[in-house]
């Protein structure tokens, strides 16, 4: 699976808008002696949602994690091959991987926000990385958490415990903290799974409004919201990337018939 192509930009540099925003070549990934993934070569595109879809155990969630290398806090992990965030490679002598997870911001499946505010859960992040000064970091709880579609829900108790939200709340309030660092990627694993209908609604409506922003890559097991809301999806197989392309593609005319059957419900 090729990366899109290169334009040069006039000082012959790349720009990053005519990046992929992330490129595995021949990535491969172990946990100890087990392989969790097995040669991935697929190109992510910029300004796009992109769904990671799959039966559990194949890799969807490995791959993720891989891309802020949230996965060397593990012991025993070892990988094979590049992974390119809009063309630098992330794993790269001298790559600050503080930094790289402030350029890629991660959501988990289960809201975590810290036992802090709501005000210091989303400064926590420009504070350890910049600590820019009080009207400043103002404006940046304010700009994230209108970002997170939260600002209107909280401006009156930002002192207040983020504890005390609701789980729709918590889980834009951890949008809301990986934005204060201005990703050029966003992560999420299962965002909304542990969430009602409505809740997982907005959250949809959200991705849908960060889009232009930024980079958004989704690991789902609902079917049904990765064609709802997903630009482009990759399907994972046992450690393997079967099939990447186009959303509609993917679910009305798959090439691969392992694809399809995941697809069509018969098996997962």
């Amino acid at each position: 699976m090729s990366a899109s192509p290169r334009v040069d930009a006039p000082e012959g540099k790349l720009d990053k808008a005519d990046l992929d925003a992330v490129e595995a070549k021949d990535f491969s990934f172990w946990y100890g002696p087990k392989q969790a993934l097995k040669e991935i070569n697929l190109a992510i595109p910029n300004k796009a949602i992109t769904a990671l879809i799959g039966p559990s155990g194949c890799g969807k969630s490995t791959f993720l994690r891989s891309i802020n290398r949230m996965n060397e806090i593990i012991l025993g992990v070892r990988h094979e091959g590049d992974l390119f965030l809009h063309g630098e490679d992330i794993h790269a002598k001298g790559v600050d991987v503080v930094d790289l997870r402030s350029r890629v911001g991660m959501v988990f499946q289960r809201s975590n926000p810290f036992p802090k505010s709501i005000y210091d859960n989303v400064a926590y992040g420009p504070r350890i990385n910049r600590n820019p000064g009080r009207r400043e970091l103002d404006e940046i709880v304010e700009t994230s958490l209108r970002g997170a579609a939260l600002w209107e829900e909280v401006k009156d108790r930002l002192r207040s415990s983020a504890l005390g939200l609701s789980g729709g709340q918590q889980q834009r309030l951890c949008i809301a903290r990986a934005l204060a660092n201005k990703p050029e990627v966003l992560l999420l694993d299962e965002p909304a799974s542990a969430l009602d209908p409505i809740a997982t609604q907005r959250i949809e409506e959200l991705l849908f409004e960060l889009k232009p922003q930024l980079s958004i890559v989704i690991v789902t097991h609902n079917l049904q919201q990765a064609g709802r809301l997903s630009d482009h999806t990759a399907f994972f197989y046992l450690g393997e990337l079967v099939e990447f392309g186009r959303t509609d593609v993917i679910f009305t005319r798959p090439r691969e018939e392992r694809t399809e059957a995941y697809i069509t419900g018969r098996f997962g």
